[in-house]
């Protein structure tokens, strides 16, 4: 523990998403020593799942990687991955928090050979994909993870699988005697950056998700067209795998609804316009319907929303889509929409349904394990009871990638500023 005048001039950041990556690169690189912690098996978040970004269109991972790059190089952080904050006490400048770490069972030895993957025989969902694909009990999490490591599913620990899986290691970096694990830190300052979670799109009964096969939401649509995706970036129907011809994008799907979430996630819009030119970038004939209450695109997104609405392959309807309904023998999706400019009721036949489900912070179901502040909807609060734990990114408020970032220098800048404080 540092002398009272200056503090611990260390920093814990929780989540490793675009906010968590820059909060803890900003404070290392200020001279900061920096802790991450992050729940899944490699760092990027959310980000890492998507297939591009707004409104340049650009892939995420160039991006990351410069940011890997960057924290592989900084002695100054550290990071810890399958772990979660499970108590945090004490103050500003002077916080104990506990960290427990699930077993991957894989060691640092790995070299990424997929020799334990090739051996390996049982299949489960592969929830990077959310659940549209399959992986083997050994896999590495996706083709960009960092780090470059495997990981073997406890479901198959104490099989013989399990022995087959770590006898095909050459490099013994299949551990089957890992436990979960348990440690403390004494920092001065914690960023919660844990990120969010899309509206569970079951819960409106209407649209059918998990119903009907061909409707989807915004984020599952990311891993179809990404080419490393359950259909190696192919977007297809998922009743039978044909090419997705004629697509429908459902705005507000659960959004500025008081049954759902109340208010706008900001991005939904955008998101679903760069999703659009997905589909026309692999079929110059395919066809795309956006169903909406208004379009948010303001400031500098303005200019991508008058470049994608020119696209005359995309049509823009006003209205709030109603009930959608599958044709059980041909898997085809109608949807119904009142046209708020004749007044018409629509009825229109699609290959595919995309639910622009909104953003939900983790913080709503997650709580952070100290004395802390959120607002009606889960968001942490800008002003806590106990100073010197501080909200960044999606866990404060929805915002993109970009206003992202810039919130994680703020969050940097005010978590330095908290180590000092005894």
């Amino acid at each position: 523990m540092a002398d009272a005048l200056n503090g611990n001039r260390s920093i814990l950041v929780v989540g490793s998403g675009m906010s968590g990556l820059s909060t803890a690169l900003e404070a290392a690189e200020a001279g900061f020593q920096v802790y991450m912690v992050e729940k899944e098996a490699y760092l990027g978040g959310r980000v890492a799942r998507m297939n591009k970004y707004f409104p340049k269109l650009c892939p995420p991972s160039c991006g990351l990687e410069i940011n890997f790059r960057r924290i592989k190089s900084n002695p100054l952080i550290r990071f810890f991955t399958m772990a979660q904050v499970e108590k945090i006490t004490g103050e500003a400048g002077g916080f104990d928090v506990t960290v427990a770490i699930q077993p991957r069972y894989v060691n640092e030895k790995c070299t990424g050979c997929g020799l334990c993957e090739a051996a390996a025989t049982t299949e489960i969902p592969d929830a990077f994909n959310y659940g549209m694909s399959k992986v083997k009990a050994a896999h590495l999490p996706h083709e960009f993870a960092f780090p470059f490591r495997y990981v073997v599913a406890p479901e198959v620990i104490g099989t013989d699988e399990a022995a087959a899986i770590k006898a095909a290691c050459p490099y013994d970096a299949v551990d089957l005697e890992m436990q979960p694990q348990r440690f403390d830190l004494k920092v001065g300052a914690i960023v919660w950056a844990t990120g969010w979670a899309p509206y569970d799109a079951g819960k409106i009964s209407y649209y059918g998700f998990g119903k009907a096969r061909n409707v989807i939401t915004n984020v599952m649509m990311e891993r179809l067209a990404s080419g490393n995706g359950p259909t190696g970036g192919r977007i297809v129907r998922l009743s039978d795998g044909e090419p997705a011809r004629n697509v429908a994008f459902i705005q507000c799907a659960g959004s500025r609804d008081e049954n759902h979430l109340p208010y706008c996630s900001g991005v939904c819009c955008l998101a679903s316009l760069k999703q659009a030119t997905y589909v026309f970038e692999q079929d110059p004939e395919a066809r795309a319907t956006m169903f909406y209450i208004d379009i948010r695109a303001l400031g500098k997104y303005e200019d991508f929303f008058t470049r994608v609405q020119a696209d005359e392959r995309l049509t823009l309807i006003k209205g709030k889509a109603g009930e959608i309904t599958e044709d059980p023998r041909t898997g085809l999706v109608t949807v119904q929409v009142e046209d708020q400019s004749t007044g018409k009721i629509l009825r229109h036949q699609f290959d595919l349904v995309v639910l622009a489900t909104g953003m939900v912070p983790t913080t709503a179901a997650d709580k952070i394990p100290a004395e802390t502040a959120y607002d009606e909807s889960g968001f942490v609060l800008a002003s806590q009871p106990v100073p010197g734990i501080v909200g960044a990114g999606c866990a404060r408020k929805p915002v993109d990638v970009s206003a992202s970032v810039q919130d994680a220098t703020a969050a940097a800048l005010k978590a330095i500023q908290a180590t000092c404080r005894r």
